[in-house]
């Protein structure tokens, strides 16, 4: 019988300021990811700082007080390793990957960025040029904007609604005292997390991240703005080859007891070529090319979204489509397809977890939304408790709220509106 390899080994300390370091080694790697994960996004912006939380991630990158950009890209690749960072809604992430034996130099190149950037005014404005380009990349973009545009109509005139680039006349705004007034205001040390997986010591990251991150002070965390879903409607005719359709219902939160199911549901309807989407609007029927559904879970709320590509004739009968096959998932989900569904979320987070990045974001997500870290096989009973009741329940509550997100780019002018898909909805 072959030996089965040592199961990874998590271990968890939190520092005397708040921050919390979480480490699990890899026995038989010999890399490491690393990083340190803030609980500060796009949502904790004013509407004055839109984009704001995007612009410092670009900025983290462009000198320090002992490092110029250049000096940091020669350190990290030096050794093999590269640097980067994202922003989302919620948290803003700068990670390394380098060899173990080189962890402690990716630490301190993350806390350098951190905790002694110079934000010159002609980087400043350097950085201003690229992300206004990467706005116009996006609005040149369908399949991409399109998801900015049903987030805002989903949660309008709301942070949580606005998009994390931001929008030009912000961005234009954005100063020095912006971005330093958002990191005194939103990265505090009670809301950041440094994780570490693969070939790692835990006791000597803890001993470093000390030292350099150990003068932050305790302040209060960040205010966050609750989200509250409205739902409406952005229609954007244009003359383009693919009419893009995306819808929005509201799913479960990180913290709602049918998390889960609403998961099953979103991978059941769009999560692949088995999926009730695929097979009735692409296989059977030939409506579109592509068509997906996913769920995605934030602190207070989530967001089912089905996004599809089609032709300006397929447009409507897709579109009815939609509603019907989710109408009938409330009342029709069987115990063979939600088995199928729950095997692939099951699946897709014990394949993730065989990545040393995958394991350290999770440990760091799993910390900013719960306070802990849920061990993996507590995770996959969740997941398979899920059976045929609680999807149909939960498909059921997403159709039944009355609320529905639509955002439409491109030949769409036969798309019914949202009470007309509504109604649908209700059967």
């Amino acid at each position: 019988m072959t030996a089965r390899p040592a199961a990874p080994e998590m271990r968890l300390h939190t520092l005397p300021n708040g921050i919390r370091v979480a480490t699990e080694r890899m026995p038989g790697l010999a890399s490491a990811a690393l990083g340190v994960w803030i609980g500060a996004g796009g949502r904790h912006e004013t509407a004055d700082e839109t984009g704001v939380a995007h612009f410092l991630e670009h900025m983290a990158f462009k000198g320090t007080d002992t490092r110029s950009a250049y000096d940091i890209a020669v350190a990290i690749e030096d050794v093999g390793g590269y640097l980067n960072a994202y922003t989302s809604r919620e948290a803003t992430a700068y990670y390394a990957r380098v060899l173990g034996e080189d962890a402690g130099l990716g630490l301190e190149l993350l806390a350098d960025i951190l905790t002694r950037p110079i934000f010159t005014p002609e980087d400043i404005e350097l950085e201003r040029g690229v992300i206004l380009q990467e706005i116009g990349q996006a609005l040149d973009t369908p399949d991409d904007i399109i998801f900015d545009w049903l987030q805002e109509v989903a949660y309008p005139g709301q942070a949580f609604g606005r998009p994390i680039l931001g929008e030009n006349e912000h961005v234009k705004a954005v100063s020095e005292r912006m971005l330093r007034g958002f990191v005194a205001r939103c990265y505090a040390p009670e809301r950041i997390v440094i994780a570490a997986a693969g070939d790692v010591d835990h006791d000597a990251l803890c001993r470093q991240a000390e030292a350099l991150f150990g003068h932050l002070e305790r302040r209060a965390p960040p205010a966050m703005e609750p989200a509250k879903f409205i739902g409406g409607e952005r229609r954007f005719e244009k003359p383009l080859e693919q009419a893009h359709f995306a819808l929005g219902l509201e799913a479960p939160g990180w913290n709602a007891d049918d998390l889960y199911a609403g998961q099953v549901v979103a991978t059941l309807l769009g999560g692949g070529m088995s999926s009730r989407l695929f097979q009735e609007a692409r296989e059977k029927r030939g409506l579109c090319y592509s068509i997906f559904a996913q769920a995605s879970a934030h602190e207070d709320t989530g967001l089912f979204t089905v996004y599809a590509g089609t032709g300006g004739g397929e447009i409507k009968g897709l579109s009815e489509l939609v509603m019907d096959e989710i109408h009938r998932a409330a009342a029709q989900a069987d115990a063979a397809e939600t088995a199928r569904a729950r095997a692939q979320l099951k699946a897709g987070l014990l394949m993730g977890l065989e990545s040393p990045f995958g394991r350290c974001e999770r440990m760091a997500r799993s910390l900013l939304i719960w306070d802990r870290v849920w061990p993996t096989d507590e995770t996959v009973a969740r997941i398979e408790a899920v059976d045929t009741d609680a999807v149909r329940a939960a498909a059921a509550k997403m159709a039944g709220s009355g609320k529905l997100a639509l955002a439409l780019y491109g030949p769409v002018s036969d798309t019914p509106t949202p009470d007309a898909l509504l109604a649908r909805l209700a059967g």
